[in-house]
């Protein structure tokens, strides 16, 4: 196989495509937000302000991190003070987590630069492009966490 064939197919691969892009979304992130938080932390920041209270195993289920890393993730979180977590009234064993202060005012800081961050990603794309883009990829993420819930389902019932 010759060498500008194989370029031709990672150009071409949507996994090896994703993955570019995840990287130079997570750049811009970093430029916009100047190392301030990471985009796992600025979504777990997202969504316990959200949904104050959620459970350690309910984050790992709305952001997509799985449960080693976010354990990690919200560990280095309640050293800075943007998090605090107590142990939850259902169930003894579990943490729900709530922004502190500092996570607020970090969160409201970050939120318009994250917003600009997103601009700056789309902005080569049109407006419809855009749209498609994003709906595309909220497709792709349901239909394949759904598929993976349904398989631990079956799974399950073995």
């Amino acid at each position: 196989m010759s060498r500008d064939k194989s370029v031709d197919r990672l150009d071409r691969s949507p996994i090896h495509l994703l993955h570019r892009a995840s990287q130079c979304a997570s750049d811009i992130f970093q430029e916009e937000i100047a190392g301030d938080l990471t985009p796992r932390q600025f979504a777990i920041l997202v969504t316990v302000a959200q949904n104050e209270g959620l459970s350690q195993t309910h984050l790992v289920a709305r952001t997509g991190i799985d449960r080693s890393t976010l354990a990690d993730v919200i560990r280095r979180m309640l050293k800075k003070g943007l998090l605090q977590r107590r142990r939850t009234r259902e169930d003894a064993r579990a943490y729900a987590v709530k922004l502190t202060d500092e996570g607020w005012r970090v969160l409201k800081r970050a939120e318009p630069l994250a917003r600009r961050a997103d601009e700056k990603l789309l902005s080569v794309l049109s407006a419809a492009e855009k749209e498609r883009f994003v709906s595309g990829l909220v497709e792709i993420v349901r239909s394949l966490e759904d598929s993976d819930s349904e398989d631990q389902n079956v799974k399950s019932a073995r």
